[in-house]
């Protein structure tokens, strides 16, 4: 009898649950003395009933017969423990996430009981508990539809008047816990997505419409704290703030895509809604002003954090009105903006905001890396002038035309941001042709695509109008659609824009951007990447064939071809010809891939990071083989680009690699051939003809001395130092002990003894081309490679100098060879004069180093 008294129960079963119910309606009061049994009791019910969904309906009928709901909310109000409300909250949660009988989740929602729990006074002060309520919240949003959603709201006249769920959930939308904030946001989401009219209007209406304004604040007060990390690492390179940059921007565009998931949610009126805010709490006070002036105060924010945060605004949130206002806000002067946003944010004028400063150095191409003849060679050809952007000072200029200085003029982070700025506003489909073409960077295909429509349709059926991007009807129509938007900017914002100057079209402004653009290739200040990203946005304006291209700007592209091409040539004779071909190959296919793609090769956030530390910054000394390679590459990056900018410009099609010649055969009279190598080169513990060897005697600890027969060979693009060890019953034959690449080494006899030759041994490969091994945001990954320093000593001058000469020799071989390689690429039309750089042996310079030795 005892036994089956103690029997114990299977914990899935009916009788489980019917003991359970009935053990937690005699509790009449929770305290610690049964907290921990009435824990156990709220989560094993859910156990319970999850497992009855899925297995037997009788669980939930049992549930719902006793009404076990109400217990819950009895237990609530009985209960003084933080935990067991927590509990509850969770037992909760579970079975709304985890029944599938759409009776269950009806039977749930369809009392008051679900209500009382969302309104109940819970000690928000422990975050945890408040973590279990919003994720109690959320859960319920996932299992909203439009017959369940009628259960949680309160109508009067067909109009809601009370919905907690969702007006409860929105007073932690901008909680300090990114979890929180999540939770509540994938809670509105769920509720926009019903598609319920009622609980729309409901949304919209005051005071609940206010939850978008807060929205906005929220993500102006974001913005400003961006700024003020880019600010500073702007002041201070060094500093450690690109995680936190990074997480600032994680946040930023989160946001971002969720203003635009509301959007898209489709609740009439809120696209408008958030369009005026963003205008009238972030645009207009702040982003647009600051892309011409210097912040005023503290709450303003950098040129720089505006590019990037116009970029992403009109990349994510997808609408037409606001990407037609800010692209018609460019034609404004920053004066539009400047007063009534102070006003705004202070609450008076300041007194500097009339007064614009006129640059002090007019001639401000020439000190930016770009010459003052081809700034009047711009100048003189344009049918819009392009010093009128930088000369005629802030009072004069529109936000367009501070775009396009920050080109000419700017840093490299300012070019990036205004490039990347045009290419945003070029892709964003929402943004009207006519816009576009106002600010002249509507590609070519389309604007003929365009006319060819309208002659089709029977707007303008004249053949020689078809392509007349100046005539009259055209221009008309220009002016018409710009006033439309500039008009609307002014009766919605109050911001009055100057219409366009009599007799502009949209080719002026097109030829303002490329002008402006052929500026920035001739620049010589400007990083090669920024360089391709300003080689992007080209080919996309770029027309079909030379004969539709200003001669002016072919002119200037050819000028800078040219010059790019003599620093090419210099560097077959420099310290890397050896890697010259190979890197060159490999960046053409890079460049090609970026010059091709459907968006820039930068993403507008590299904005806000100031550039890739160089080695040579407090790193390597200026004369470091690695600084000289580094700038190689520079110079290949750039040579590409416009090598393949002027082959686009000639309407040709570009080739998948570069029209380099094949390697050649060896000379049969080479010392390479004479002494055994093949084109693969040398290789250590090989054996090798010591034919024209030169004996000498070099250090590499100090008091350890030892004997080698000197070769200098090159083969091919490649050259070698060979120190080998002569076989003893081998004669004029010996053994390769170390290999040293030839480029960069330097030769200089020792001007106090003259027997000793002085040799530079630079790395074998560059770091630059491992990124693993690169110097990011001012921190070296890897210890930077040095030069190792030999130096030899011969039996006598006469050794020493033949040593000399048969380097010289071997490099002119090395350097002739890269040269011939490259010969077909560098001459697109016609050859260029090259001058003669080769080195004499009467040149090698002296040095004063003493026989001291390292590797």
């Amino acid at each position: 009898m005892w036994s089956s008294l103690w029997r114990s129960r299977d914990r899935f079963s009916l009788d489980e649950l019917r003991y359970l119910i009935d053990q937690l309606q005699k509790v009449q009061i929770v305290n610690n003395v049964n907290k921990d049994f009435v824990i156990e009791a709220l989560r094993s019910i859910s156990e319970l009933i999850t497992y009855g969904d899925q297995h037997d309906s009788n669980y939930f009928e049992f549930f719902m017969e006793r009404q076990v709901m109400g217990e819950f909310v009895r237990i609530l109000k009985v209960s003084r423990t933080v935990s067991v409300s927590r509990q509850l909250l969770q037992t909760m949660s579970i079975m709304i996430q985890n029944l599938k009988s759409e009776h269950a989740i009806y039977y749930l929602f369809s009392n008051e009981h679900i209500n009382f729990l969302i309104t109940y006074a819970f000690d928000f002060k422990n975050e945890e508990l408040l973590s279990y309520y919003i994720s109690f919240l959320r859960a319920i949003s996932v299992k909203l539809d439009k017959n369940t959603i009628s259960l949680f709201v309160k109508t009067q006249n067909e109009e809601v008047v009370s919905f907690p769920l969702y007006v409860e959930a929105i007073r932690f939308a901008f909680h300090e816990e990114n979890m929180i904030r999540t939770a509540v946001r994938a809670l509105t989401l769920n509720v926009y997505h019903v598609g319920d009219e009622s609980v729309n209007r409901f949304v919209v209406k005051a005071p609940h419409a206010d939850y978008f304004s807060n929205l906005l604040t929220y993500f102006r007060k974001q913005c400003i704290d961006l700024n003020g990390l880019v600010s500073e690492t702007l002041k201070n390179p060094d500093s450690d703030t690109t995680t936190a940059i990074l997480a600032a921007v994680d946040e930023i565009e989160d946001d971002l895509y969720y203003i635009s998931d509301v959007i898209s949610a489709g609740i009439p009126d809120v696209g408008r809604l958030i369009t005026d805010k963003i205008m009238q709490l972030l645009i207009l006070p702040l982003l647009l002003p600051s892309l011409q002036l210097d912040a005023a105060n503290d709450i303003q924010i950098g040129a720089i954090t505006s590019l990037y945060l116009l970029c992403c605004i009109l990349r994510i949130v997808k609408i037409k009105d606001l990407a037609n206002t800010i692209a018609a806000a460019l034609f404004c002067s920053p004066e539009a903006f400047i007063a009534d946003s102070e006003t705004k944010l202070n609450g008076y004028v300041p007194d500097h905001v009339h007064e614009i400063q006129q640059p002090e150095n007019e001639n401000v191409i020439e000190v930016n890396g770009c010459s003052k003849q081809i700034m009047q060679s711009l100048s003189s050809s344009s049918q819009v002038r392009t010093e009128d952007i930088i000369s005629k000072g802030v009072s004069h200029s529109t936000l367009r035309d501070a775009l396009l200085s920050y080109i000419i003029v700017g840093d490299d982070l300012q070019v990036l941001g205004s490039l990347s700025m045009l290419a945003t506003l070029l892709q964003t489909k929402e943004l009207d042709e006519i816009m576009l073409d106002a600010l002249g960077i509507l590609p070519q295909r389309k604007q003929h695509k365009k006319l060819l429509l309208q002659a089709l349709v029977g707007e303008d059926s004249r053949e020689d109008q078809l392509f007349s991007l100046g005539s009259s009807s055209i221009r008309d129509e220009f002016n018409c659609e710009l006033d439309g938007h500039l008009q609307t900017l002014k009766d919605q914002y109050g911001v009055a824009c100057s219409s366009l100057e009599l007799g502009t079209t949209p080719s002026a402004h097109r030829f303002q951007v490329l002008h402006t653009l052929v500026s920035l290739f001739c620049r010589s200040n400007i990083s090669p990447e920024t360089l391709w990203d300003g080689g992007w946005l080209f080919r996309q304006l770029l027309p079909y064939s030379e004969a539709e291209f200003n001669s002016q700007h072919l002119k200037l592209l050819k000028d800078s071809y040219k010059n790019c091409t003599c620093a090419l040539l210099e560097e077959t004779r420099g310290t890397w010809p050896d890697l010259l071909v190979s890197i060159l190959r490999d960046e053409w296919k890079k460049c090609k891939r970026a010059m091709e793609a459907s968006s820039p090769p930068k993403e507008p956030k590299c904005i806000l990071f100031p550039l890739e530390k160089s080695s040579a910054d407090d790193v390597l000394p200026s004369e470091s083989s690695i600084i000289s390679g580094e700038k190689m590459c520079k110079v290949v990056k750039v040579f590409v680009l416009l090598h393949q900018l002027h082959i686009f410009s000639l309407g040709r099609a570009l080739p998948d690699q570069p029209p380099t010649c094949l390697p050649s055969d060896i000379p049969e009279n080479s010392r390479a051939r004479t002494a055994g190598l093949d084109a693969s080169g040398p290789k250590l513990g090989a054996e090798l003809r010591l034919v024209d060897a030169v004996p000498c005697r070099i250090a590499f600890e100090r008091g350890k001395e030892r004997h080698f027969c000197f070769l200098a060979i090159s083969v091919g693009t490649s050259g070698w130092i060979l120190l080998a060890e002569e076989l003893p019953l081998k004669k004029h034959y010996g053994i390769i002990r170390i290999v040293a690449p030839l480029a960069g080494s330097n030769p200089t006899i020792d001007e106090k003894h003259s027997r000793w030759l002085h040799l530079r041994i630079r790395p074998s490969t560059l770091p630059v081309l491992d990124p693993a091994k690169s110097i990011t945001h001012g921190k070296a990954k890897t210890k930077a490679l040095v030069d190792g320093r030999w130096t030899l000593a011969f039996r006598d001058d006469e050794s020493c100098k033949t040593a000399l000469s048969m380097i010289i020799e071997e490099f002119d071989l090395q350097s002739s060879e890269v040269k011939r390689r490259l010969n077909s690429l560098l001459n697109i039309e016609g050859s260029i004069d090259v001058p003669d750089t080769s080195l004499q042996p009467s040149e090698a310079s002296s040095s004063t180093q003493t026989p001291s030795n390292s590797s």
